[in-house]
């Protein structure tokens, strides 16, 4: 059986019943718990269900507006996705601090992080409740105005805050990547991100390949040397020279 497949039944089976617990399912499917806990990690990261203790449940619609769950209407590339969440997850070392960006990627990786001790700067409203019960983790939620869409916060306080803290790391999405650097399409969202590249040592992007050739409005960043672009495939070929030219790495991250 596929992963694919075996994410799929998971899923119906979730969907059917409204509640599992892991070791139903594993028994169920013939697979182990730590294969049931995979897929169950890919279904929350895209908000099909969420995981509880030994068990898990599927998210329904009205909780899904109720919540900020974005990631439910982004279902594109989930594979991509926690696999560059995985990657960049082993990335991060206790005792860090990290800045976590809005976007269903950075929130991918978000979910991974729980359990390590960590102190989290965040302008994402679900990163910030996905991270608010873990004692492991203390949280620094941004000031700023709400942009509803994917409940972040951005403008001039949000950026005043961060000018005034430090990270280990940040890590952050894009809408497309071109030989240029990386784009978005709210000119307010890039100025932010801007200020968390300036806030970190180092900055990790997760941009699967859907995102290559793609020119956004706005310029959030250009490539530099404090840059570690993950994705899913090799860019192509003026993108891979850029990267080189400025010294950025490529981690490559396969399903």
């Amino acid at each position: 059986m596929t992963n694919r497949r075996r994410v799929d039944l998971i899923e119906k089976y979730l969907r059917e019943h409204r509640y599992a617990d892991l070791q139903s399912l594993a028994s169920r499917f013939a697979i182990s718990v730590s294969t049931v806990r995979r897929a169950i990690d890919e279904l929350e990261s895209r908000g099909v269900a969420r995981r509880h203790h030994g068990g898990a449940s599927i998210i329904e619609a009205d909780e899904v507006t109720r919540e900020y769950d974005f990631i439910a209407h982004d279902q594109r590339m989930a594979e991509e996705k926690f696999a560059m969440a995985r990657y960049i997850a082993e990335r991060v070392m206790p005792g860090m601090t990290v800045i976590i960006d809005g976007g269903t990627s950075p929130y991918a990786v978000a979910r991974l992080l729980i359990g390590k001790r960590l102190k989290v700067i965040t302008n994402s409203l679900p990163v910030a409740g996905l991270l608010s019960d873990v004692s492991a983790i203390e949280t620094i939620v941004t000031g700023g105005t709400i942009y509803n869409r994917i409940g972040v916060l951005v403008g001039p306080c949000c950026d005043e805050t961060l000018a005034h803290l430090h990270a280990d790391i940040a890590i952050l999405g894009a809408v497309g990547v071109t030989a240029e650097g990386l784009w978005n399409h709210n000119p307010t969202i890039a100025a932010t991100q801007r200020r968390m590249v300036q806030s970190a040592d180092r900055t990790l992007f997760a941009v699967d390949h859907s995102k290559f050739g793609r020119k956004a409005p706005v310029l959030a960043v250009p490539f530099s040397d404090d840059q570690v672009i993950f994705t899913d495939r090799e860019p192509p070929g003026d993108i891979g020279r850029a990267l080189r030219n400025a010294n950025a790495t490529l981690a490559l991250c396969p399903t």
